[in-house]
């Protein structure tokens, strides 16, 4: 057991490099980096268990940082723990940095994800420690090992706090412990001033064991871990009572601790003196980017324990592989990210159905041949159904995670950060599933998937004002307009930042689900229909045909010599078929082109998208989203049939036939499109 005393000095040593960074950077928040310090001192130097020499050990404790903002604090106790260099705190949110402002996913240093955005961090906690139960229940001792999480005042105040802790309450998650840094201080008022909740209760009824420690004791907070460590049947929530800006003084050397202003801004401009709260800390206020003996001796005692720890582990573990030689094997697979070989064009799909239930189909097979999936829906399993998929397994429940569903109820941001959590946690791969219209509200998880390149699958049913006579509130219009920015905005390795597919038809539906699950390096966006659609006719084999869906754009059906070019995504391309009969009748040939990922096709080289569509012909599109959906494709000459209201309540054909998505509006538009 470590020395109090040697503990409170590394935790200095913490607080002196956090304010540093950002007093050099003259940007950046000290303040809560210095509260939280005695807690994350006291957990990477005796609790949290790690490779040292390989930071993707699969069973290796995760550590997931919710409030962002106190990077510094995160950065300088993996400084300690030998996982960046002073010159690398010194870089602080400078250009090229490996210590941006806020963490940003990077294993190799010890960071676990990516966190901006409050609240978004300790969901991820919550996913991982699902997935860690999932794992555990097929692997049982060799996937043992503990979430741990760091929340702040504002993540608890954001609305995602009451999914993910309902769930991992409901679920049991006693392999999640997360310490909440209680210190009353906001970026810009006192805590006292937004809320008066009482959060022991809340988290309480939501099935936690509440734990509640001077969060500046190292004593207490070693305690609450050993405690929560023990704990068999819920997830734990210590609340550490801390002070803001611990250790900070003004210029006569009176406390400055506990004030809204060190919250988000250096020390020295904040109304504290840096220099005498460097010193106050034990520090050199002209040279502070320093180790501390005591810290250094601390940490290497550490290491030296956690190389122990992982070596009794691989001893086990290699023993356990050579009495279980299929289920090793089958554990480096999964955490290779193999995806498992799947007979795409011999799943049977009957036909004319909605895509829908397409993907119903390929979720069933999913279901029985990829064994480290799991799919999440928000109360919706039925009816967006992934019941396809459901139906090969079973929902988890407290104290059992043999299945592979996660029923989330209604929370689909909380579901999408679970989901990315999952993912986070590695050897698994992750599905979730809504309705189209409700992807507003996962909006910003999709965006921090895109981020970390996650690959989610996001599954998006209904996926326009076909829903009908549920009215506008549940019939997207401008959703794929905006999913669809994601394929344009390129993620920091130059790929487009997420795959979008809106598959045509049902086979064109499997062949989606197959370039979903090939994407291993972005999430994936997949929007179907509610209504049935009528399949594409083929020349030869469907199948094959629709596998040119892998180039984002192809011919479906061509004439020599055609008069335009129809193009559309999802129910529409069908819609076009049809119209494309009675303007044939009429004397014009057409080509028809299905789009699914207008993302893809731009991504092929020049020649290919001129075969598809050539410059200098006549285009004509059909969406029933935004017309901007199709305006990148059929140019300035080109002309765009979309919905430019929100939808109405009345039965879809009733919709079709007056929104303008029929065969005879297809002919009437064309028509006067070509006159000009």
């Amino acid at each position: 057991m470590n020395d109090i005393k040697v503990l409170n000095k590394s935790a200095d040593n913490i607080r002196i490099l956090a304010a540093s960074m950002v007093e050099k950077a003259k940007s950046g928040h000290p303040g809560g980096a210095m509260g939280g310090a005695d807690f994350i001192n006291v957990l990477f130097s005796e609790f949290l268990v790690y490779n040292p020499e390989n930071p993707r050990w699969e069973n290796r404790d995760r550590f997931f940082l919710d409030p962002g903002h106190m990077s510094p604090m995160l950065y300088s106790t993996l400084t300690l723990a030998g996982k960046y260099t002073l010159d690398d705190l010194k870089q602080f949110r400078q250009w090229g940095s490996i210590t941006p402002g806020h963490p940003e996913l990077d294993l190799d240093h010890g960071v676990e994800n990516t966190s901006g955005p409050l609240g978004q961090g300790h969901t991820f906690a919550v996913g991982a420690a699902i997935a860690a139960k999932f794992l555990k229940s097929r692997f049982g001792e060799q996937m043992d090992h503990t979430i741990y999480s760091f929340i702040s005042d504002g993540g608890i105040q954001e609305e995602i706090s009451q999914g993910a802790g309902r769930i991992a309450g409901n679920l049991g998650l006693d392999n999640l412990i997360m310490f909440y840094d209680s210190n009353g201080i906001q970026l810009s008022t006192k805590t006292s001033e937004v809320t008066s909740e009482d959060v022991v209760a809340k988290y309480n009824a939501w099935g936690w064991n509440v734990i509640s420690i001077n969060g500046n004791d190292a004593a207490e907070i070693r305690s609450a871990l050993t405690l929560a460590k023990q704990e068999k049947s819920k997830p734990t929530l210590i609340v550490g009572h801390t002070i803001m800006g611990k250790g900070a003084v003004k210029e006569d050397n009176s406390s400055f601790e506990g004030q809204t202003a060190t919250h988000g801004m250096p020390l020295g401009e904040s109304g504290a003196c840096f220099d005498k709260s460097i010193a106050n800390l034990g520090g050199d206020c002209k040279d502070p980017f320093q180790i501390f003996p005591e810290a250094k001796e601390l940490y290497a005692k550490r290491a030296k324990e956690l190389k122990e720890i992982v070596a009794k582990h691989n001893e086990q573990k290699a023993k356990w592989a050579k009495e279980n030689p299929q289920l090793a094997d089958k554990m480096k697979r999964w955490f290779a990210g193999e995806v498992p070989q799947i007979d795409w064009a011999g799943i049977e799909q009957k036909n004319n159905i909605a895509s829908r239930a397409a993907s119903a189909a390929v979720l069933s097979v999913l279901a029985q041949n990829v064994e480290n999936m799991i799919v999440s829906s928000a109360d919706l399993s039925n009816s967006d159904k992934t019941d396809g998929f459901l139906k090969y397994t079973t929902s988890f429940k407290k104290n059992d995670f043999s299945g592979a569903f996660l029923q989330a109820g209604v929370s689909e941001l909380t579901m999408a950060c679970i989901s990315i959590g999952i993912s986070l946690h590695g050897g698994l791969i992750a599905a979730c599933a809504t309705f189209f219209v409700f992807s507003d509200y996962m909006k910003p998880a999709i965006r921090m998937a895109a981020i970390m390149q996650q690959p989610v699958k996001f599954i998006w049913t209904h996926d326009a004002f076909r829903v009908g006579e549920d009215g506008p509130t549940h019939e997207p219009v401008e959703q794929e307009a905006q999913i669809r920015l994601m394929e344009k905005l390129k993620n920091h390795h130059n790929q487009n930042s997420m795959l979008v597919l809106r598959p045509a038809d049902a086979v064109e539906t499997t062949v989606a689900w197959k370039l979903a699950m090939e994407n291993t390096s972005t999430p994936t966006g997949l929007i179907f229909s509610r209504q049935n659609i009528k399949d594409l006719p083929a020349k030869a084999s469907r199948y094959d045909e629709a596998l040119q869906a892998a180039k984002g754009a192809y011919v479906v059906t061509d004439h020599d010599n055609y008069d335009v070019i129809l193009l559309a995504s999802g129910s529409e391309v069908a819609t076009l078929v049809e119209g494309s009969k009675l303007l044939e009748a009429d004397g014009i040939k057409s080509r028809i082109v299905s789009v699914p990922s207008e993302g893809l096709f731009r991504n092929q080289n020049k020649e290919y998208q001129d075969s598809v569509i050539p410059s200098g012909k006549k285009i004509f599109g059909l969406t029933a989203g935004l017309p901007v959906n199709l305006l990148g494709l059929v140019g300035d000459n080109g002309k765009v049939w979309g919905l430019e209201t929100f939808g109405f309540s009345a039965p879809y054909t009733v919709l079709d036939e007056k929104l303008g998505f029929t065969a005879d509006n297809v002919y009437k538009q064309v028509k006067e499109y070509l006159k000009k």
